[in-house]
This record gives structure tokens, sequence and C-alpha cells, in this order.
């Protein structure tokens, strides 16, 4: 039985199982908060949205569409995530209701692999994001994209195999050789781990 706040939106035909749904967030039809999963703040979920238990969805993230978040997934503050977007969180998957599986399953040490989507992320639409990796904060995943490494904030990621071919702006947009926004005027510095912000383009 759900207990959520007096400003939360559950939509007639949703199911929200779960205590830990924050002030302002909406669930739309045919969404699923499983008990023991959490979601933040200001958050919108689309319709036919599942979220495990285990799942953590930070403030103001948006889920579009037919999106399943499972036990694992770790999704941080202001992040996208694009319609038919799958997420895994077992590498080697098998039915833990076979007997020669049975074993493995009993414990999910054994098997269940994190992945965090850093904050203001955007994955897009169908891409597929492998478990155990990390995507960086204010990164861009193309639409359609196999995500199969950890990806750098900032990184501009397409392809199957996903693989950098720029690098994205806080507004969203590519930035250009100097690693300057075209759009906003954003400037940023290449690091170690991928782009910290600099300052605004003169």
């Amino acid at each position: 039985m759900s207990a959520e706040a007096p400003d939360v939106f559950v939509h007639p035909h949703a199911l929200n199982e779960s205590r830990n749904i924050g002030d302002g967030t909406r669930l739309w039809a045919f969404v699923h908060v499983m008990d023991g999963a959490k979601v933040g703040r200001f958050c919108n979920l689309g319709e036919h949205v599942f979220i495990e238990r285990g799942a953590r969805v930070a403030d103001r993230v948006t889920i579009k569409n037919q999106v399943s978040v499972w036990d694992g997934v770790t999704i941080e503050d202001d992040a996208f995530i694009g319609p038919g977007v799958i997420f895994t969180n077992d590498r080697y998957p098998r039915s833990p209701r076979m007997p020669a599986a049975h074993d493995r399953y009993a414990h999910p040490e054994n098997w269940l692999e994190s992945t965090r989507v850093g904050r203001g992320a955007t994955i897009g639409a169908g891409a597929i994001i492998l478990c155990g990796l990390s995507i960086g904060a204010h990164a861009m995943i193309g639409a359609g994209s196999l995500v199969s490494r950890d990806a750098p904030p900032h990184a501009w990621i397409v392809g199957r195999p996903g693989r950098i071919v720029g690098w994205a702006c806080l507004c969203g947009r590519k930035l250009s050789e100097s690693f300057a926004c075209p759009v906003c005027g954003r400037r940023y510095e290449k690091s170690d781990d991928g782009l910290c912000l600099a300052g605004d383009a003169g």
C-alpha cells in the first residue's frame, strides 16, 4: 500500500506500491512503482514505466514511455531517459527457476551489477545500456545506441557499439572543436575524466 505525499499525482491506472515518492512527481497511466523503489521530487514518469524494487530515481528526472528501471539502476538528478530505453542488471542472465542457476540467484551479490546515470545526462530513445556502467554527468547518448563501456561527463555517444563522436553542452547542443557551445556560449576544458565548465564564451 502506497503512502505518497499529497501533491504526488498518481493516474487512476497507475500502480504505486512505494512509500518513497517525492513531492511534485507525476505517475501517468500504467506506471508501476514497486515497494522498495525510490523516486525523487518533481519527476515525470510516462506511460508503461516500471520501477523495480531497489531502483533509485533522484529529483527532476524525466522518464518517457515504456522504460523499465531495474534493481541496481540509479538515475541522478535532472536526467532524461527517452522512450523505450533498455537497462540491464545481470551480465550473464539465466532463469533463476532453472535448477542449475538457482544457487547463483539466492544472493544478489552473485549476479546484480549496478548502473549509474549521472546528473543531467540524456539517454536517447531506444538506447541499450549494458549493466555495470557509469554514464557521466551531462553525457548525451544518441537514440538507438548500444552503450557497452563507461561514458565520461559531457560525452556525445552514438552507434552500436557506442563511441564518442563529440561533446555535449549543459544546454544539450554539441560543442565545437574548441569546446565552446555555438548556441549558449558556455566554454569547457578537457580533463582526465571528460569535460568541465570553464566559463562563458566571449
